[in-house]
């Protein structure tokens, strides 16, 4: 368990290769917080540069479907991002627990199509939508989109689409442009591709 100043980290809440996430509340105010931190004793300066970028991204879109980000902080070696804590849970997690009617599976469908529609809006392609990085709070069942380490923002004089120099992303979600295979550049059809690409997000998953 970490300790940041000014911070009580409560639990860790999920963990994988690149980051680590605890759940904490902010000791001036005793307001809950999520802090995302590299999962890296030694972050390279790539990995510091994206997770500052992610920062700046967010903070940027400011959008009720996109998690909201309050600060940076700097945790031994690495940035330490902190979030609004609204309850929620990947949706990796909760569907994997939870037998979701069709009702639930539209009201979620609809939440993120129109949250992507915002962000495109602000010229910000996401290019890592999957259920790792969608949050639903398990009472309310309001949705919203983290993790935008590896976003393109889009100036206003270049919105055209992008070409890829390098695989990011999560492969089993990607669009065929996205891995390069294609000769075809990347645009807001991406994010769309990934929403709609697997099983956690199509209607026959749920029950009836």
């Amino acid at each position: 368990m970490i300790k940041l100043n000014g911070y009580l980290v409560s639990e860790k809440i999920n963990e994988n290769r690149h980051s680590v996430i605890y759940r904490a509340k902010r000791e001036g105010d005793n307001t809950k917080v999520v802090i995302k931190v590299l999962n890296s004793e030694y972050p390279t300066l790539k990995e510091i540069e994206k997770i500052k970028r992610e920062f700046e991204v967010i903070k940027q879109l400011s959008l009720p479907g996109v998690i909201a980000v309050y600060g940076i902080e700097q945790y031994r070696n690495t940035p330490a991002l902190i979030f609004e804590d609204y309850g929620g849970v990947s949706l990796k997690n909760y569907t994997e627990t939870v037998d979701m009617g069709v009702e639930v599976f539209l009201n979620i469908a609809l939440q993120l199509t129109k949250a992507l529609g915002e962000v495109h809006k602000k010229n910000v392609i996401h290019k890592d939508v999957n259920p790792s990085n969608i949050l639903i709070n398990e009472d309310t069942h309001e949705v919203k989109l983290a993790d935008f380490g590896i976003s393109t923002l889009l100036e206003k004089e270049n919105q055209a689409a992008i070409h890829i120099t390098e695989l990011e992303g999560t492969l089993a979600y990607m669009s065929p442009e996205q891995t390069g295979r294609m000769n075809r550049a990347i645009d807001y059809r991406s994010d769309f591709y990934s929403l709609l690409n697997r099983h956690e997000l199509d209607p026959a998953a749920f029950k009836k």
